[in-house]
Order: structure tokens, then C-alpha cells, then sequence
């Protein structure tokens, strides 16, 4: 009996990190949403959700009680399998990222030492959710929805993918705990602050395109399309795109902060703030990025096609480019 304890010990301890992880993750997804409508409202001067819950605050879970209990219409000539499968990659996706995302210096459920290409691999498989439901649906609205979007989620990877490179460079480790560490010693520390300022701009809006949110939402544009590559979709099915979108702004929120905002290190070495827990830094961290994907979405006008292309490709690649041979440069000759 002993021995089948201590066989199965370590995997009730990997269980219970997951649901330590992703319970409060599904819920952080859900009031994001109400987060979302309550701050484009107070931009715009309306009052938003304020019905269902104190201050609004049910909006979320009557909304998904609503989507749940509606029926799941299937277009009779979809292919149903990969059709019913695609929200379920999409939703799935954005949670398995988080598996070597450390969220304090003593909790990460893997902390393996190529996290950041485990976290790249993730995040570049998401596309293959949308393309699936555009194909699996055999509409024209929603293949081409899917096809805009596999090209836009593509052609920002690439930089995104350069970004991580400098990164990686400056600390000399694949690890995101290591990554976290080479940036202690407070704000000015942060890559956000010093050289890798314009890759932190980069990165950013590159997430935006990532995640198709404003001014990139050009998948779901509705004027042409619709409701773009999820257009046939209703009840749970469409509500695993829509959590899927929400979660994958969360993920790459926390690539953000992991990368250029110090992880779940204080912005100054002093004791108030050491005294509050690495996970509440790393959380607000996380809550300012999507502030700003939110605010982003209530300020600017969706970009035409030809301008979002011409940003990926002409703007931000050669940039990044320039970048990865800057910093090899000061590696090599300025970096003790």
C-alpha cells in the first residue's frame, strides 16, 4: 500500500496543481468578459452590464448558462468531426500553455528548460482551431474568415518569433523562470525599460494580430464576412471560440510579463512590496496588458487587410530582424 502512494503521490500533486491553475483561470476567462464590456462602457459614458448580480457581476454566468442550454445546430453538409473538434483544439490550446507558465518563484506545474519553445509551439498551433472550423463548415463566409486569419496569425509569428530570440540572446537560457530572474532588481530592469523597448512594442501589438483583437479582428470582420470562420457555429460550440479568444489574451498576457515585465518580481526592492506575494505581481502585470488590449479595442479603427499585412511583413520583421543583430552585437562586444 505504501508503495502504491508513493507511486501515485507526485501525480495527485500534478493533478491538484492543474485544478489550483485552471479553475481560477476558467473563472478569470469569464469575468474578463464583463471586464471587457464594463471598460469599453466607461469609455463610451454608458453604465454596461448591471443587471444579473451585484454591479453586474452574474452577466458572465448567465451569459454562458444562455449559450448552454441553447441547441447545437451542425450544417448538414459540415464535416461534423473535424467541425465539432476545431473549438474544443482552439479552447484546449490556450489552457495547455500555461503548463510551464510560473506564476511564482515555487509554482509552475513544468518547469522544463525549453519553456519558451513549448510556449511558441502552443501559441503557433492555435491557428490550426480556426482553419479546421472554416474548412469543417463548407461555407464560403467562414473559409475565407479562416484563410485571412491563418495568414495573419502566420505572418505575426514570424516576429514574434525574432522577439523571443533577443530575448533569449540577452539571457542565455530557454528556462521562463530564468528568464523571470535576469530581470530582478526592480523596473529598470525590466526588458520593457532598456534596450528591448521596441521588441516589447513589437511583441505586443504582434499579440494583438495573434489573438485576432482590434484593430486586427480582420478574421471576424463583419461588414465582409459576417462573424468570419466561426459563423456557423452556435450554442457551446461558439462559446469554446469565444473563451478561446478571451484565454489566449490571458496567455499571452503572461508571455508579456514574463518576458518584458519582470514575472513575478516587485517594481522596487522594498519591503511593502516585497511583502505582497510574487502571484499578486504577476496577476496585476497580467490584468495592465489586458487593460490595454481592451483599451486598444475601444480606441482604434479596425485596419484594412492590406495595412495589416504591410505592417507584419514590411515593418515589424526587418525591425525585429535589426534587432536580433543589434543585440548579437552588443553581446559581442559591449555585454561583460
Amino acid at each position: 500500500m505504501e508503495d502504491f502512494l508513493n507511486m501515485i503521490m507526485p501525480l495527485l500533486i500534478i493533478l491538484g496543481k492543474i485544478l489550483l491553475l485552471v479553475v481560477p483561470l476558467l473563472v478569470f476567462v469569464a469575468l474578463l468578459t464583463l471586464a471587457e464590456r464594463k471598460v469599453i462602457a466607461a469609455m463610451q459614458l454608458r453604465k454596461g452590464p448591471n443587471v444579473v448580480g451585484f454591479w453586474g457581476l452574474l452577466q458572465p454566468f448567465a451569459d454562458g448558462l444562455k449559450l448552454f442550454l441553447k441547441e447545437t445546430i451542425i450544417p448538414s453538409e459540415s464535416s461534423r468531426v473535424i467541425f465539432l473538434m476545431a473549438p474544443m483544439l482552439t479552447f484546449g490550446l490556450a489552457l495547455l500553455g500555461w503548463a510551464v507558465i510560473p506564476l511564482s518563484p515555487d509554482f509552475v506545474i513544468a518547469d522544463i528548460n525549453v519553456g519558451i519553445l513549448y510556449l511558441f509551439a502552443i501559441s503557433s498551433l492555435s491557428v490550426y482551431g480556426i482553419i479546421m472550423a472554416g474548412w469543417a463548415s463548407n461555407s464560403k463566409y467562414a473559409f475565407l474568415g479562416a484563410i485571412r486569419s491563418s495568414a495573419q496569425m502566420v505572418s505575426y509569428e514570424v516576429s514574434i518569433g525574432f522577439v523571443i530570440v533577443t530575448v533569449l540572446m540577452l539571457v542565455g537560457s530557454l528556462n521562463l523562470g530564468d528568464i523571470v530572474k535576469a530581470q530582478s532588481g526592480g523596473i529598470l530592469h525590466w526588458h520593457a525599460f532598456g534596450g528591448l523597448f521596441p521588441m516589447f512594442v513589437v511583441f505586443f501589438i504582434s499579440a494583438l494580430a495573434e489573438t485576432n483583437r482590434h484593430p486586427f479582428d480582420l478574421p471576424e470582420a463583419e461588414a465582409e464576412l459576417v462573424s468570419g470562420y466561426n459563423v456557423e457555429y452556435s450554442s457551446m460550440s461558439f462559446a469554446l471560440f469565444f473563451l478561446g479568444e478571451y484565454a489566449n489574451m490571458i496567455l499571452m498576457s503572461g508571455m508579456t510579463t514574463i518576458l518584458f515585465l519582470g514575472g513575478w518580481q516587485a517594481p522596487a526592492d522594498i519591503a511593502l512590496f516585497n511583502f505582497i506575494p510574487g502571484v499578486i505581481w504577476f496577476m496585476l502585470k497580467i490584468c495592465l496588458c489586458l487593460f490595454t488590449f481592451i483599451w486598444a479595442r475601444a480606441t482604434l479603427p479596425r485596419y484594412r487587410y492590406d495595412q495589416l499585412m504591410r505592417l507584419g511583413w514590411k515593418v515589424f520583421l526587418p525591425l525585429s530582424l535589426v534587432w536580433v543583430v543589434l543585440t548579437s552585437a552588443y553581446i559581442i562586444f559591449w555585454a561583460v
